[in-house]
């Protein structure tokens, strides 16, 4: 099974980068957001390899990060989330907002991706909110929403009965359990997530 791959990019197309190692070009599968990272033609690249094997193909996806391909696996574990729906999702969001919408179960922002509806945007944050936690970043970026395990529900509700998005809401109210520990009343900490998120 292929890797890793590192040559020089002879072409990209919408999804894909023709990559030329060592003479042979390997046609990858790609994210937006990792084409888009990627150097100009002719120049050196690198890209992490996920190698799928059927009966009538050999299919390669690239990824810029180690990050960006565990988010991927872990994605492709829902039912209905193959590979086209898991890089989609990987070219709407990031691997740190995909980790941050399943956190606080926000399953609108999963209908960016292209071919995710709200039945699948909502068995995906059933299925994985959860195993966020266990998502580590191999390349210094950290996955683990803070303080997921202790965020009041009920102060991330109100924040979104306020007009807030859930993700925006959950984020504020992680930040300042974090910072103030557990204890806090939900009233307080209403308000300092009010005063979190108004510009």
């Amino acid at each position: 099974m292929i890797g890793k791959l590192r040559g020089l990019i002879d072409s990209t197309g919408a999804d894909w980068v023709l990559l030329d190692v060592g003479g042979v070009g390997y046609h990858v599968q790609c994210s937006t957001r990792t084409l888009g990272a990627l150097p100009p033609v002719g120049e050196a690249a690198s890209l992490l390899i996920e190698t799928h094997v059927r009966e009538d193909q050999i299919t390669l996806y690239g990824f810029s990060a180690q990050t960006e391909k565990d988010c991927y696996h872990l994605l492709c574990t829902v039912q209905g989330v193959g590979a086209r729906v898991g890089l989609a999702l990987l070219s709407a969001l990031s691997a740190q907002d995909i980790m941050g919408a399943l956190a606080a179960r926000d399953k609108t922002a999963l209908t960016r991706a292209s071919g995710v509806g709200p039945k699948l945007a909502q068995r995906i944050v059933n299925e994985l909110k959860d195993k966020v936690l266990s998502l580590d970043a191999g390349d210094g970026e950290n996955l683990r929403p803070a303080g997921q395990a202790t965020v009041p529900e009920d102060a991330v509700s109100a924040l979104v009965n306020l007009g807030y998005r859930r993700a925006e809401a959950f984020a504020a109210i992680a930040k300042i359990s974090s910072e103030q520990g557990a204890g806090q009343s939900i009233e307080s900490l209403i308000r300092a997530g009010l005063k979190e998120l108004m510009p």
